[in-house]
């Protein structure tokens, strides 16, 4: 009986208000995780946050919505030949338990200092993670912009080169997304710490897609389209170890599921019609902007352990309240330049028919 009324303290009211907000955020989120492959969930966990959602529940409810739709992504990009299904799997597995791991760790934490010790754990990993890999990101899409290597092929890293080039007898597997045969023990630990860091804040693609790019060799879009394959089996097997402590708030995942079930098919779309560091882009600036909103409220968190001096109640209204801004920020920044890139794309496409049209005509 405590521990019905324990797992029903962790779930907040839906009223109208909260459905419509969650249904928006989920559309957004999975417009973007169409677009760069990631889950959405950097957007979506943090958003849950700024409604009242423990931040393990978030977690937990985030990874169950995802599977489902990483599926329906995958199949999507699939068609349109991006998805390297043997490296996704080969991924997913080490990243499963990664999952695993991650999952018991943040349920001590939750155990030990409850859930201002939980979102504590949760908003500092966002924070740190958006910020190496965001500005990381960022600089690699400037970079290749000031070459003008646009519409170039990507070149593969140094590292890739040395990965791709080493011979370990036993353990060589072909992946067609980087056209060469690399060892498995390479993508071991770069699943298991994308299962972990998925456990953690509900998103692996921060480490699944810069790693296959950077460390193993996939074209960007391949790699973020390959990423869809790995969140769904670490999804699957994460939202089976949460449910199981009663962490998953099911309403939740349904209603943002059904918003991203919409976004995810526009945002696949939107892949087919850009430049490959335009995707580096949008996840870049994405990251930078959520940094901040998750980092504002680190002190909030730290004040209600008693870590730092009682914060009084206007300052953190304020800091909740402009968190909450930013995230809107971001979400509609990342929704209009998808949907501005899948437009420009559409038109480009059709101006090109038409004047095919007329060539034919004349």
């Amino acid at each position: 009986m405590h521990d019905i009324a324990q797992a029903a303290s962790n779930f907040i009211n839906l009223d109208i208000m909260n459905i419509t907000y969650l249904f928006i955020v989920g559309f957004v989120g999975g417009l973007v995780s169409g677009f760069i492959g990631s889950g959405g969930a950097f957007v979506l966990t943090p958003a849950m946050m700024s409604l009242g959602v423990p931040g393990l529940v978030a977690v937990a409810s985030n990874m169950c919505h995802k599977f489902p739709k990483a599926l329906i992504g995958a199949i999507k990009r699939a068609k349109y030949g991006q998805v390297d299904v043997k490296l996704g799997i080969v991924l997913g597995i080490s990243a499963e338990s990664g999952v695993l791991y991650g999952a018991h760790i943040q349920e001590n934490i939750k155990k030990a200092f409850g859930d201002a010790g939980s979102n504590l754990y949760v908003s500092v990993a966002f924070v740190v993670i958006l910020a190496v890999v965001g500005s990381f990101v960022l600089r690699d899409a400037w970079k290749t912009y000031k070459s003008g290597n646009t519409h170039e092929e990507e070149k593969i890293t140094k590292l890739a080169r040395w990965v791709q080039s080493i011979n370990i007898p036993g353990t060589m597997v072909y992946f067609k997304s980087l056209n060469a045969r690399i060892s498995v023990l390479f993508t071991i630990p770069l699943g298991f710490a994308t299962g972990m860091l998925a456990a953690t804040i509900a998103v692996g693609g921060f480490i699944g897609v810069p790693s296959m790019i950077y460390v193993l060799g996939a074209p960007s879009l391949m790699a973020s389209a390959s990423e869809l394959v790995i969140a769904f089996v670490m999804g699957l097997g994460g939202s089976f170890k949460y449910a199981m402590h009663g962490l998953v708030d099911i309403r939740l995942a349904m209603i943002i599921l059904a918003g991203s079930l919409f976004g995810i098919q526009l945002g696949a779309i939107g892949t087919t019609y850009v430049k490959p560091f335009m995707i580096k882009v949008v996840m870049g600036v994405i990251m930078v902007i959520v940094l901040f909103s998750r980092g504002l409220m680190v002190p909030v968190y730290l004040s209600q352990l008693g870590l730092i001096q009682t914060l009084n109640e206007g300052t953190v209204k304020l800091l909740k309240n402009t968190s909450f801004a930013i995230m809107a920020l971001a979400l509609l920044l990342g929704a209009f330049i998808v949907l501005r890139a899948m437009w420009q794309g559409r038109r480009a496409e059709q101006k090109a028919a038409e004047e095919a049209l007329g060539h034919v005509k004349a």
